[in-house]
């Protein structure tokens, strides 16, 4: 590892990497071992946090009953917000506190299973609801103790939250995203079923299978873990710790699947293959940016989200604005990754590559725009808005969008160049159009 050029160990820095990831089960049918995965962890009364809208399908009943064949006790939680805020993060540990659970089951997408995660914190751990967010918005203390066992089953293919230590949440005031971060917020296991995606909506299917690909790219092109300062213990090596020999091999076969399936995923809701194939990429990425970290298109993906004014998206609720998640991400990311590709320019022709693009006689000098082409070609196949314009931001916005950013320095930091104001303000101009 230490003869690649892009591991090169410097005086001061990193030289090792920590691997973690949730036990995974993946397969059709593989919900209806909730029960007993949940008696092996020795659950008796369960928090079952469920997305509202899946709560009359058969999924929600595969569950429960896998649940009451092991005689556990099952406390349903259905009160999720799509893109959670503080407020309804505060919500779901109140309940959870009143049900006392021993264990917690999560059916959903990733606004379900951080919905969860964040109980299951605050009630195994009490504190201030600001101690445990990332900072600068709040405290970042350090999770000291064990969390309960947490299955998470995702019903969507993006967020890799099943088998990632995040929680992202809308803080309200500041209208801005933020986060909790520990290794003990990871589930205990995950159960990852490609039944649960045949039911998305096509738009559904873009936004979080774009998510996966932004999670794939931001790893794969992050700092490398041998240029970020060493740690002053074992202990203090953060969970984003750069791109790693890991990290690598999960983003690369996540964009090479993502580069023959996504389109067709998006397409035909029939096409079992294709949203299985976009399932495990997810898995794949997630368990990748889990052990190296995401960097500017999320960090600035906060801001796009949470300054949102009047965009509602197909296929999502109305009944207030929002940006989906993976869609904050991908608008910003093919300006990013222009600006990144110096650091790394094979790194991003062969991204651009894996998705699809002939890369063949590139050189050098074409990453950047190679891997940015790509990017819009699949942004415009799946019917992604045209950059921040298409979802409601102008150049009057550029100065509240750089706010927005700049505080999620836990992820800018991860970055391959530096991500300064004037650095941010000049990405944001660059994505507010495309074509």
């Amino acid at each position: 590892m230490g003869c690649c050029h892009v591991y090169e160990f410097a005086e001061g820095c990193e030289s090792a990497f920590t691997v973690d990831a949730s036990r995974i089960t993946f397969g059709h049918g593989c919900l209806r071992e909730a029960g007993a995965r949940a008696g092996q962890l020795g659950m008796r009364r369960v928090a079952f946090f469920a997305d509202p809208h899946i709560v009359d399908t058969p999924l929600f009943q595969t569950v429960t009953d896998a649940l009451h064949a092991e005689k556990i006790d099952v406390v349903p939680y259905t009160d999720i917000h799509v893109e959670p805020t503080d407020a309804s993060f505060k919500a779901a540990i109140a309940a959870a506190r009143d049900i006392h659970p021993d264990g917690f089951i999560s059916l959903g997408g990733g606004s379900t299973i951080d919905t969860c995660k964040a109980a299951n914190l605050y009630t195994a751990q009490p504190a201030e609801f600001l101690d445990y967010v990332n900072a600068p918005i709040g405290g970042g203390r350090k999770v000291a103790g064990a969390l309960k066992p947490h299955i998470a089953c995702p019903t969507t293919s993006g967020t890799g939250s099943e088998v990632t230590g995040v929680a992202v949440f809308d803080l309200l005031s500041l209208k801005a995203k933020t986060g909790i971060a520990s290794p003990r917020l990871r589930p205990s296991e995950a159960l990852i079923d490609p039944d649960c995606t045949r039911s998305l909506p096509s738009q559904v299917v873009a936004c979080s299978g774009l998510d996966v690909l932004s999670h794939a790219l931001e790893s794969y092109t992050a700092r490398p873990y041998t240029r970020r300062p060493a740690p002053a213990t074992a202990l203090d090596r953060p969970g984003y710790q750069g791109a790693n020999p890991w990290s690598d091999l999960g983003c690369r076969e996540a964009l090479r699947l993502l580069g023959a399936y996504l389109q067709r995923a998006v397409d035909d809701a029939t096409d079992t293959e294709a949203r299985e194939q976009v399932m495990w990429a997810a898995t794949l990425a997630g368990i990748a940016f889990g052990n190296s970290g995401v960097h500017a298109p999320h960090g600035m993906a906060y801001a796009v989200a949470g300054l949102v004014r009047d965009f509602h998206p197909a296929s999502y609720p109305q009944a207030e604005p929002m940006v989906p998640h993976g869609m904050s991400v991908i608008v910003n990311a093919p300006s990013v990754f222009r600006y990144t590709a110096e650091t790394s320019p094979q790194r991003h022709l062969d991204a651009a590559g894996w998705l699809g693009a002939d890369v063949r006689d590139a050189a050098a000098d074409d990453a950047g725009e190679a891997l940015a082409q790509q990017l819009i070609r699949i942004m415009r196949g799946v019917r992604i808005p045209n950059g921040l314009s298409g979802v409601g931001y102008g150049t009057a916005d550029v100065d509240a969008l750089t706010a927005g950013a700049y505080p999620q320095q836990r992820l800018l930091q991860n970055a391959p160049r530096e991500m300064s104001k004037p650095v941010l303000a000049e990405l944001f101009r660059g994505a507010l159009r495309y074509w």
